[in-house]
């Protein structure tokens, strides 16, 4: 059906009537099921539920991998003081840490001298340390965008509400005002998915911060062992 048309007592047409086809086009996109904000919510509940398994599989993660590491540098200096490799090779094989995997690595190139353990550590450690922060950059991602989902979802359900205040003139004050309450939800949500994202975020990450400051440490252990073993053997012609 044609819009309705309305001219003015010179027979120019209404302003009205020359911004019905674009009042249309508004009136359908508005109708679109993108805005609603019920969806904005079940997509904030489902990333909080993602976000929930990923804390716990971490935390799993790190818990199982602790290690005590001054009883771990006790028993690798000793070995390697008494010049007992096999022994310091068992004593980190018992630990699935990454402290001690990296310095293991190293400590099988023992023959190899300083500079090759070195090298062989730091590329060790670069690759126990992507399994340990595996899954953290979406727990950063979600935390540093949750709230703009949530306000994207409040932005949609305050249009919804204006569009129903057009409609419903009668009723305007409550429709509104119930429309803005629904609306203010997503924005709620999204603070709540991302606070606890935030937190577990910087806890994990300073929990990978100490296990490479261990790593560091027992390597340079091993890599001070192998360079006093050097300097003490006797230069050949």
């Amino acid at each position: 059906m044609a819009e309705p048309t309305q001219s003015n007592a010179d027979g120019s047409v209404s302003q009205w009537a020359m911004h019905a086809p674009s009042s249309s086009l508004i009136r359908t996109i508005l109708g679109l099921p993108i805005f609603k904000t019920e969806w904005v919510l079940y997509l904030l509940i489902g990333l909080s539920v993602v976000s929930i398994g990923v804390m716990i599989e971490r935390w799993f993660f790190y818990l199982r991998r602790a290690i005590d590491v001054d009883g771990v540098r006790d028993a690798l200096a000793r070995s390697l003081d008494a010049g007992d490799l096999d022994a310091a090779a068992a004593g980190l094989q018992a630990h699935d840490a990454l402290e001690t995997n990296v310095v293991l690595t190293g400590l099988r190139a023992y023959a190899k001298g300083p500079e090759s353990v070195e090298d062989l550590i730091a590329g060790a450690l670069g690759r126990e340390r992507a399994r340990y922060e595996s899954r953290l950059s979406f727990l950063a991602t979600l935390a540093s965008n949750a709230p703009y989902v949530g306000l994207f979802g409040t932005v949609l359900g305050i249009i919804r509400s204006f569009r129903d205040l057009a409609t419903n003139m009668a009723e305007a004050s409550s429709a509104v005002m119930a429309g803005i309450a629904e609306a203010l939800i997503a924005t709620a949500i999204g603070l709540l998915v991302a606070i606890p994202a935030v937190v577990a975020y910087n806890v994990f990450r300073g929990r990978v911060k100490d296990s490479v400051t261990n790593c560091q440490m027992l390597a340079r252990i091993l890599l001070a062992q192998l360079k006093s073993t050097d300097a003490a053997l006797p230069a050949t012609e």
